[in-house]
């Protein structure tokens, strides 16, 4: 063992340890020679004084921490985490938690990955309560999966409140190890309002900015809509249930204009409309890092990124049914009712 080139070390030590004891050296001498300590030395020629080769080649078994109530305590973690919260916070910390349990934070970390627990993330959420719910659901549903004949479907809202930003220094560009900078401050130069309407078949947006949402802004842009569509066919309009779209004055146009047809989605479900979809992507590719001078260049900006956009526009495929979105809702109800009750 001691000579073995496939030995391993501390098997070669272990072995050295016997062969110099049987050759009558004293611990003290052994130690110095290998370059251990004393009772090291003493370890190993008691165990194979008392067990031979075998105690030499393998470890002693160790016993490890002893268990208090480990399950006990673990249930204790979880409730505490799940059902309670410290007296000057709004959510547990592990150390935190570990001090009021007076355990170590380690071990109440492992408990809250074993069991998914998350107590510093928190996720957003809106249940609708419109009473029309999975009525106006299953018609704007029903438009995306199965859209009549002689007609365009198209999903339109407005995008108020865009506000022309400049930044109060010049950024530094991107990097290789470093991420592109700007300053948390800005001067403001005004607003637009982006009005948009998504053709569901096609992916083409028609747009314009206009100072104000009011019903006469609305009005307008439903004249350009009219303008930019084929006559001949239907209009499916799907649009949320802000005010302005139904203004008396906008009924009014609308009855004069009969091939266009207004399809509400519930309150509380801006989600349901696509155009919206397509305002997230105009928000982090164009404004969101953008820097504007004036109201004049935002708007320059924004139609230019939707004239590339339909120069080879691609539509959004609309997957989910209305039957799982009525069933996942309502499972949300349910466990918003239990949060409720407890």
């Amino acid at each position: 063992m001691a000579r073995g080139r496939r030995s391993a070390v501390r098997l070669v030590l272990r072995a050295r340890v016997v062969l110099l004891a049987a050759e009558g050296l004293e611990n003290q001498d052994i130690a110095a020679k290998l370059n251990i300590s004393k009772p090291t030395v003493g370890l190993w020629r008691g165990r194979y004084a008392k067990f031979g080769l075998s105690g030499i080649e393998k470890d002693a078994t160790r016993p490890g921490r002893p268990r208090k109530d480990r399950r006990e305590l673990e249930q204790k973690i979880i409730h505490m985490t799940t059902q309670e919260k410290p007296r000057n916070a709004t959510h547990w910390s592990t150390r935190t938690l570990a001090s009021v349990l007076n355990i170590d934070h380690v071990l109440v970390h492992r408990v809250w990955k074993a069991h998914g627990l998350l107590p510093h993330r928190v996720r957003s959420f809106k249940l609708s309560n419109d009473k029309n719910f999975v009525k106006k659901l299953v018609d704007v549903v029903g438009l995306y999966l199965n859209p009549p004949e002689h007609a365009i479907v198209l999903c339109a809202d407005e995008k108020s409140q865009i506000h022309a930003l400049d930044r109060t220094q010049p950024g530094l560009p991107i990097k290789k190890g470093r991420c592109g900078t700007m300053t948390h401050d800005y001067k403001r130069y005004g607003t637009t309002t982006l009005f948009a309407a998504l053709d569901m078949m096609e992916g083409r947006v028609i747009s314009e900015c206009m100072p104000r949402h009011r019903h006469q802004e609305w009005i307008r842009f439903l004249d350009r809509i009219d303008r930019e569509t084929p006559a001949g066919l239907d209009l499916h309009l799907i649009a949320d249930n802000y005010a302005t779209h139904k203004h008396p004055k906008v009924q009014r146009w609308l009855d004069r204009h009969s091939r266009f047809h207004m399809h509400f989605i519930p309150t509380s479900s801006s989600w349901l409309n696509m155009v919206e979809r397509f305002f997230r992507e105009l928000t982090t590719k164009r404004i969101r890092r953008g820097s504007f001078t004036s109201v004049a260049e935002l708007t320059t900006a924004i139609s230019d990124y939707i004239d590339q956009h339909n120069e080879n526009p691609l539509p959004y495929v609309w997957t989910a049914t209305a039957e799982s979105i009525i069933e996942k809702v309502g499972r949300a109800r349910l466990v918003a009712n239990k949060s409720t009750t407890v």
